[in-house]
Formats: C-alpha cells, structure tokens, sequence
C-alpha cells in the first residue's frame, strides 16, 4: 500500500478541531516481512534485503507506510487551491509525501539499478489484500517522456531536473465497484531526486499532477474527491491516487488505509530490484 538506526516514523498531524478521526485498519498495523513472501521472495532473497539493516528497521519502515497512509484517510487537511490553480485538470484533494528510507540504499542510483522497468513487473491484473481486490482496468501506460504524463510546469520541471527516463502508471478498480485507484511510478536519477519529488508535491500538486490513465472501463469522477501520497523508494518515486467511483468523500464504510496498502502490492518490484542490486553476502566462517 516500503533497513545503522532506523529512522522513527513521523507522528501523524493533530485533527482539525471539530473534525472526526476516520478509522484506521488493524490489518495495515500488521503489515510486515511476511508481505516479502507474498511478494515472491525467497527465505534467501529476504536474508539479502536484511542485509542492509536490521529486522527492526524493516518493520519501523513498514509502520511508517502505515501511519502515511493513514495520514492520507485520516486527518491530513491541506489548503484548498483556488479555482484559477485548479482549472479543469484532474488533481487530489488530499496529499501527503515521504522520503526514503534506508532499505533502499542498494538503489539509491540509477546507475546501480540500471535495468529499465516494465508494465508487466509492475502492473499484476488483480492485487488482493484481505477483503478488497483490485483488477486491472485498461492497459497500463509506460513512457520515456515523463512529462507528456503529467500536465503542470513546475511538476515538468520538477522531473526534468530529476532525471526522469520512465513513468509507468497502472488504473485499477475494486472489484465491487466502489473504487478507483491508480498507481504512478517515475524512475529518476536518485534518492535525492525521488525525495523531492515526493515531498514537493505537497504543496505542488494543487498545481500539477499525474494525469489518470484512459480507459472507458473507468475514470475518476470530474470533480470528485480523491487522495493522494507520494513514496519515495530509492532512485523512484511512487505516486498512489484513490477515491470512491461515485467521487464522494469517504465515509465509515470506506477503509481507505487497506485498500492504499493493497494498491501498494506494485512495489514488489522494487525490492526485487533491492535484492538484484544488493551485494552477496560473506559465506560463514
């Protein structure tokens, strides 16, 4: 929905008076190496990534991502952008970024993770954590030019001083249809590139943004209510896009926090790429 000491999560913002904290998911709290599992690695593959910290570090990341991503469904309220900013182009009410930890020193680089991504590493068709499923709509897009894939001069700028050379960007729905939900990844120069990225978009996504793939199976609604994060990963830079397909708010019923973690499930790319980029262990004496 991604180890020396590991850096401590940031405490979530304090609710604007009179607003009501959402629920947050107890899955997502457990959230932890087992996922590496899911993801396809192996017990030794796993070892490789352990490498680079301790266990610690690995679930104190992980805890992060939650408390990120429960900043998104929660009680993050970001300033409204004037219509005149704003125009007619697609955008998230709700945004909030995060650096990079130190699990992904192996690919702090570009250079040390040469290998161009693929649609098909990224994008499975359907991506399950516990009761919700997301299916694949459309094709996903991968493209050199970064910017054709985003509309907004600064966030332009922001890729071209980055380095960007691939964006790649997976739409999905729930499979009861109440979901929308989009996945964007850039593959920039470096952590500090990615960093940027991620964190700059607080405040410049009310002036540009990723645009939505095209599809006629499914779209965000004109106008409607979505949120957003930013995760930096090494040299890349993730962007999760969510909201209700009928474009309201999320109410109760909506576990925002799940179904960002469950959309997250395209990052296992990345830490195979760890693992690709990680240096063999010592054999024991």
């Amino acid at each position: 929905m991604t180890p020396p000491p590991p850096t401590s999560a940031p405490s979530p913002p304090s609710p604007a008076p009179g607003r009501k904290r959402r629920r947050t998911s107890g899955k997502a709290q457990t959230w932890s190496i087992p996922q590496l599992e899911e993801w396809g690695l192996t017990r030794t593959q796993q070892r490789l990534v352990l490498v680079f910290g301790s266990l610690a570090g690995v679930l104190a990341a992980a805890l992060a991502l939650t408390l990120a991503i429960s900043a998104i469904g929660n009680d993050f309220v970001p300033e409204r952008a004037t219509a005149s900013v704003i125009g007619t182009e697609p955008r998230p009410d709700v945004y909030k970024g995060w650096p990079s930890s130190k699990v992904f020193a192996p690919i702090a680089e570009s250079k040390a993770d040469p290998k161009p991504l693929t649609a098909k590493d990224l994008f499975a068709k359907t991506l399950k954590e516990g009761r919700i499923t997301l299916r694949l709509a459309g094709t996903p897009r991968l493209e050199t030019d970064c910017v054709a894939a985003i509309w907004g001069q600064g966030l332009a700028d922001l890729l071209t001083q980055g380095g960007c050379t691939q964006v790649a960007r997976g739409l999905y729905t729930s499979a009861d249809g109440r979901y929308i939900a989009q996945y964007t990844m850039f593959n920039l120069r470096d952590t500090a590139s990615a960093d940027t990225l991620a964190n700059t978009l607080t405040t410049l996504h009310r002036g540009g943004w990723v645009r939505p793939v095209e599809t006629p199976r499914a779209a965000f609604p004109a106008g409607g209510h979505t949120e957003a994060s930013g995760h930096a990963m090494g040299h890349y830079a993730g962007l999760v896009w969510l909201g209700r397909a009928d474009g309201a708010e999320p109410g109760p019923r909506d576990d925002f926090v799940s179904l960002s973690l469950t959309l997250r499930a395209t990052e296992k790319a990345i830490f195979r790429r760890i693992v690709a980029a990680s240096p063999a262990p010592a054999p024991a004496q």
